[in-house]
């Protein structure tokens, strides 16, 4: 268990590696699928398109949308697009900077499908079989005396090897519309890199305090909403323990008793007070459950404003300036200061 916990701890604090790492799965994930799928045309006019367009359109759509499934940064995003206002103000440009993040990110595996479709060029050919012109490979006889719906039936049998009689023709019309889907294939790539391109780097440099605005309160979100629920995951466990030790005390007053005629009753029971009273301060004076209702009520409908207090700070400049205690320091001298442990959070956006 610790070394789940350990490897779920350092996911957390890399999450823009990890995220990016799963992308980069699911984008070879994509390509391994379309090399393990079994293409099969069904060689009919009717069908020929939607089934050669269908594999190149609903799959990518498919991988988009468990691309947004697996971004955990898109229950951030609706939570912070559907709260209440209360007393702080939402601000859409930090709404449409998480949702391009994520969209970009979603995009990649998609792209990798649609990229390696077209370099195979079997859907094209599946699709767009129907529309060649016999005449432009020199074997005009093969079609001669046929009816325009004979016509259209023999080209929709070029992609079945096993249907198509004269294989010259096949090959050279499947050479034929495999080059242009090639070609398509590599002006979505040039397309989709000169847009990422214009992306990551002329977006800043023409809107630079804007866009360090939007990135740096879209990072406070997603950090605040971790440390939010940390906290709300010690105070549930400090409640869970504060509530069964009472209820054992409660109950079993005879072996509280039988506790204290121990002769090592006083160590035991100091460590005892100690675990109880770091217990009791992480409870933050929430020791009701209608009051912890109303605390998380309170936090989804009427967040804090963004805009600390200074009445603190100053208290403590002056205490330093006079010579009082602030914070266990005494004229630089320390009196059992408390240590404390901080957990530092990256975002993943």
């Amino acid at each position: 268990m610790d070394k789940f916990r350990m490897m779920f701890q350092f996911l957390q604090s890399n999450q823009e590696s990890f995220m990016n790492g799963i992308c980069g799965i699911m984008a070879l994930a994509s390509a391994q699928m379309y090399s393990a799928f079994e293409f099969s045309c069904p060689c009919m006019p009717e069908y020929n398109y939607t089934y050669g367009i269908g594999l190149l359109i609903v799959p990518p759509i498919w991988f988009f949308m468990l691309g947004f499934v697996l971004n955990n940064n898109v229950s951030v995003l609706a939570e912070e697009w559907r709260r209440p206002i209360g007393r702080r103000k939402k601000d859409p440009s930090i709404l449409r900077y998480m949702f391009c993040s994520i969209t970009q990110r979603s995009l990649i595996a998609p792209a990798v499908w649609v990229s390696v479709t077209l370099m195979d060029g079997k859907s094209f050919l599946c699709a767009f079989s129907v529309s060649l012109d016999i005449e432009k490979f020199g074997n005009y006889s093969l079609v001669k005396g046929m009816s325009e719906t004979e016509k259209i039936k023999l080209l929709a049998k070029i992609p079945c090897k096993d249907l198509f009689e004269h294989q010259e023709l096949r090959v050279a019309a499947s050479r034929y519309i495999k080059c242009i889907s090639q070609a398509c294939g590599w002006m979505f790539l040039l397309m989709m890199t000169l847009t990422a391109f214009l992306i990551r780097a002329i977006r800043p440099c023409f809107t630079q305090a804007a866009f360090l605005k939007t990135k740096y309160w879209s990072h406070y979100i997603d950090i605040e909403r971790k440390m939010f629920d940390e906290t709300c995951k010690e105070h549930a466990k400090s409640f869970a323990k504060v509530c069964i030790h009472q209820y054992f005390e409660n109950i079993s007053g005879e072996m509280s008793n039988f506790h204290h005629r121990h002769s090592s009753k006083d160590e035991s029971d100091d460590e005892d007070e100690d675990k109880k009273r770091s217990d009791e301060d992480k409870l933050l004076g929430i020791r009701a459950q209608d009051d912890m209702n109303k605390v998380l009520w309170n936090w989804h409908t009427c967040k804090p404003a963004l805009a600390l207090k200074k009445d603190q700070i100053n208290g403590e400049n002056n205490g330093r300036l006079n010579g009082e205690a602030v914070n266990g320091f005494v004229k630089g001298h320390t009196h059992g200061v408390e240590k404390r442990e901080w957990a530092v959070y990256y975002s993943k956006v």
